[in-house]
C-alpha cells in the first residue's frame, strides 16, 4: 500500500511498516530545505498514525544520503529545517530502522546514530565530513559517536573525516548487519515486520525507555554543537572549503 508521496520523500506502507525513501537521486539524496521538512513531516505523521508500528528509512538507488546540500550551506540567516527535523527525530518513539544502500555523508551518517537498528549494504561507505568543511559535528554526534564506538575511534574519525566502509561500520557498531545490496531492503523490512507484529504499546513504551536514557545528553550536545556551528559557518575556513568543493580543487587552509 502506497501513501501520497511528498516531494523529496517517497512513502510506502506494507502492513504496520512504513518505508520512507529519500528521493533526490540527482543530488545523491542530499538534504535541501524541502527534504528536511518532508522527512520531519513524514515522521510526524507516522508518530500520530496508530497503524504505523515501525519505520524504515532508505535512499533512492545510488546513495543513502550525501548529507547537506552545500548549495544551501551559505549562511546562518535562517534555519533551513535541520533544527525542527532533529526535534522530531529525537522525540520519535516508534521503532526506527535504516537500510543504508549507498554512500552516507554528514547527516547520512549521523542520522544512523538515532536509529534503533541499522542494516548496511556491501559497498556502502560512511563519512563524517565536518572538519573538512570548516565546521563541527551535528545531530548530537559529538556525544553519540563516542558513546557508540568509543572515544579514540570517534576522535580519529571526526578529526580526519575518514571514510568508513560497510564492514567497518558493522565492526564499530554503527550498523548491526552487513547485507548484499540485493537483499538489504528485504532483510530490513522483514525485521521491521517482525517488530511490527509485537504488542505495539509494549514496543513503544520500550522505545521510550531507551531514548530516555540519553535524552539529556543529546539535548546538551545539540545545544553545544548549534552554538559552535553558528560560530564556524561563514568563517574563512568554511567559505574556502565550500568554494574548493564547487571548484573541484584541494582547499587551501
Amino acid at each position: 500500500m502506497s501513501s501520497p508521496a511528498r516531494e523529496t520523500v517517497l512513502e510506502e506502507r506494507e502492513g504496520g511498516v512504513l518505508l520512507l525513501t529519500l528521493n533526490r537521486p540527482r543530488q545523491r539524496n542530499a538534504f535541501n530545505r524541502r527534504m528536511w521538512h518532508d522527512l520531519r513531516d513524514a515522521l510526524h505523521a507516522a508518530q500520530d498514525d496508530p497503524a504505523v508500528r515501525a519505520v524504515v528509512i532508505t535512499g533512492s538507488p545510488g546513495a543513502f544520503s550525501a548529507g547537506q546540500d552545500l548549495g544551501e550551506m551559505t549562511g546562518v540567516d535562517e534555519d533551513p529545517g535541520f533544527g525542527s527535523f532533529m526535534d522530531r527525530l529525537c522525540a520519535f518513539d516508534k521503532p526506527l530502522l535504516a537500510a543504508v544502500n549507498g554512500v552516507g555523508v554528514g547527516i547520512g551518517l549521523t542520522l544512523l546514530l538515532h536509529c534503533d537498528v541499522v542494516f548496511i549494504a556491501e559497498g556502502a561507505r560512511l563519512r563524517p565530513p565536518f572538519v573538512t568543511l570548516g565546521v563541527v559535528p551535528e545531530a548530537a554526534s559529538s556525544y553519540l559517536l563516542p558513546a557508540t564506538i568509543g572515544w579514540q575511534r570517534a576522535a580519529e574519525l571526526l578529526f580526519t573525516a575518514d571514510w568508513i566502509d560497510a564492514a567497518r561500520a558493522v565492526e564499530l557498531g554503527i550498523a548491526s548487519r552487513l547485507c548484499s545490496p540485493a537483499a538489504l531492503l528485504a532483510e530490513t523490512r522483514a525485521l521491521a515486520a517482525r517488530i511490527a507484529a509485537q504488542p505495539p504499546h509494549a514496543v513503544q513504551h520500550t522505545k521510550r525507555l531507551l531514548i530516555a536514557t540519553r535524552q539529556d545528553q543529546i539535548r546538551a550536545a545539540r545545544a553545544r554543537e548549534d552554538q559552535a556551528f553558528t560560530e564556524r559557518i561563514g568563517t574563512a575556513e568554511n567559505l574556502e572549503a565550500i568554494q574548493a568543493f564547487f571548484e573541484k580543487r584541494p582547499p587551501k587552509f
